[in-house]
């Protein structure tokens, strides 16, 4: 991935960069930790304009997230609460909170988001899901992203050839996010579960 990074880079200069970054925000697999210390340490040897490459990873960054807005907003409301009746385990009345707490919190979650890995990209659906206003999605995250995006291609400029230290301990963070994920899944499971056993209980005690 390295190596097809930096030859994007050479072709195309700081859009390289850019594209990268709207590439990374649709498929989270693509870690924006590698394409921006990279990109600033490509920025730090000549190659690039430091300026041009914070204005071009931000662009794409607005980019990805735009467009996986609109997945959100085709997507719509309807859709999304039939889709999650569909679900096991998955009530409406999980959607219905969700949307009040979204509702309440989600400008700062939009902007807090965007320095979240993994989710960085999924914060895009739901508020495309909720229509949030177009121009304040996108002011949202423009800021957000310009902050941590800034940070790591000034990491990657500082470091120079240890560029790469920074994916190592952003590594760590993302892996604590994954952990979080999974233990809050696995809660989830579970309490459902038991609240569907003890209506079982409750019925056949009936």
């Amino acid at each position: 991935m390295t190596e097809w990074l930096i030859n994007l880079m050479e072709l195309l200069g700081a859009p390289g960069a850019g594209i990268a970054i709207a590439l990374e925000n649709l498929f989270p697999p693509l870690p924006s930790e590698v394409i921006l210390p990279l990109a600033g340490f490509t920025a730090s040897q000549g190659t690039m304009n430091l300026a041009a490459v914070l204005l071009w990873t931000t662009a794409g960054s607005v980019i990805g997230a735009l467009a996986l807005y609109w997945v959100g907003a085709v997507l719509g409301r309807e859709r999304t609460v039939a889709l999650a009746a569909r679900l096991p385990l998955l009530k409406v009345s999980d959607i219905a909170r969700t949307e009040a707490w979204f509702h309440k919190h989600g400008r700062k979650t939009v902007f807090f988001g965007r320095m979240i890995p993994i989710f960085r990209s999924l914060i895009s659906v739901p508020a495309g899901v909720e229509r949030m206003p177009l121009g304040v999605f996108t002011l949202l995250t423009t800021a957000g992203s310009l902050l941590w995006n800034t940070v790591f291609v000034l990491a990657g400029w500082a470091l120079g050839e240890n560029w790469s230290l920074v994916e190592s301990y952003v590594g760590m963070g993302t892996n604590a996010v994954i952990a979080v994920v999974l233990l809050a899944v696995l809660v989830f499971v579970g309490v459902r579960l038991g609240e569907r056993r003890k209506g079982r209980h409750a019925a056949q005690a009936g």
